[in-house]
């Protein structure tokens, strides 16, 4: 691709030439094999880490040259050799390098959640805009078959008014693993329960205006920096209401229903990327269940973005819509500190998923072999 005198990136080729920086466990084990089902817009072309074993070993696997630390990303943002990057650090990173890229005019495909806080999340929208760049977050469930046919069920009114939606997500993450560091944006609201904030609003296609949340920790000694599990509420306009519960300690469980005056849909497995999704579906009497194979859900995240660049469009999820979740997370951090609820304030949404947004390719074999690294490297 080439520049505009105005700095905007002019289309000139018919793919995106992305950097994925971070490679722990999900460009490991989902961003780096997506490409491969991505070949038709976007190309991987560089790797950046802090760790020369995983640079070295991955740029083999995947047949990629740039190999760049993070002291000498700035070089490599400015060189014209990449045209995007997928950012893959931890949560509290996410702000810093989605702002250095935007200065080297590179569009931003970053992992939610968008950064650890609204001013960050706020700073990263605004120097994408002065950059004149596409900033996506990677809610990679906006393409995938099950959740938008639940959305466009849920919009039909084939459930009667809307009135609650309700989920539960939750795993047993093991000790030392950074969802369990502070600092770094770890705990289960960051990393799970954002999947049923997202899912609520897209499903209820509203607002919250109230949010309350509680939370609380075994003597379990993973959970010494972070939560061990969150319940949240969100309050809606018209009475209408959304719980979750999410856990780091608890078995797997992955599930969401909504459910109006005339029936329900309900989710399980519901967020997974390592296996396919399925519904059930009950209104008055007709009663409905879909499985859906399994697919690569971040090669639609890739073909998607990279339309949106070679093709000068907005993309959704926007960093407007990864802002949103991270307003309802601050609301419901301080509720768990008050006790009370919080008032969230979310301009309305112009874009929310729809199934024109579904995108299907075929699933990864299996999860690649991962690449250890020091537990201080990424």
């Amino acid at each position: 691709m080439t520049r505009r005198a105005n700095g905007r990136r002019a289309p000139r080729y018919k793919a995106v030439r992305y950097a994925v920086i971070g490679l722990g466990h999900i460009a490991q084990a989902a961003v780096l094999p997506a490409f491969g089902h991505a070949q038709r817009n976007s190309h991987l072309v560089a790797l950046v880490s802090g760790d020369r074993i995983k640079l070295r070993a991955l740029g083999r696997r995947y047949g990629v040259e740039q190999l760049c630390g993070y002291d000498a990303v700035d070089e490599l943002m400015a060189s014209g050799e990449i045209d995007a990057v997928y950012i893959a650090l931890p949560n509290n990173m996410h702000k810093e390098f989605t702002v250095r890229a935007a200065r080297a005019r590179l569009h931003v495909l970053c992992e939610k959640p968008m950064a650890v806080d609204v001013r960050e999340c706020e700073q990263m929208i605004r120097a994408a805009q002065r950059a004149n760049v596409k900033l996506m977050i990677g809610y990679r469930l906006h393409f995938e078959r099950a959740n938008l046919e639940a959305v466009q069920l849920a919009r039909s009114g084939k459930f009667g008014a809307l009135r609650f939606f309700s989920s539960d997500f939750s795993m047993q993450v093991r000790e030392g693993n950074i969802r369990l560091e502070r600092e770094k944006g770890g705990g289960p609201l960051y990393d799970i329960g954002i999947y049923c904030i997202n899912a609520a609003r897209y499903c209820l296609f509203e607002e919250p205006v109230e949010v309350w949340a509680t939370a609380v920790k075994s003597r379990d000694r993973r959970f010494a920096e972070v939560d061990e599990s969150v319940i949240g509420v969100m309050r809606f306009k018209d009475e209408r209401l959304a719980s979750f519960t999410c856990s780091f300690g608890a078995a797997d469980r992955s599930t969401y229903s909504v459910t109006g005056t005339r029936g329900n849909i309900t989710l399980d497995p519901a967020y997974e990327y390592a296996e396919g999704l399925s519904y059930q579906l009950k209104s008055g009497k007709h009663e409905r269940n879909r499985k859906f194979a399994k697919s690569d859900q971040f090669a639609a995240e890739l073909l998607y973005f990279s339309d949106c660049i070679l093709n000068d469009r907005s993309p959704e999820p926007s960093g407007e819509e990864g802002l949103a979740d991270v307003r309802v997370i601050e609301g419901m951090l301080r509720s768990t500190k008050s006790g009370r609820w919080v008032s969230v304030t979310i301009p309305p949404r112009r874009q929310r998923p729809t199934i024109r947004q579904l995108i299907r390719r075929p699933p990864v074999p299996r999860e690649p072999r991962l690449i250890e690294a020091a537990p201080a490297s990424q």
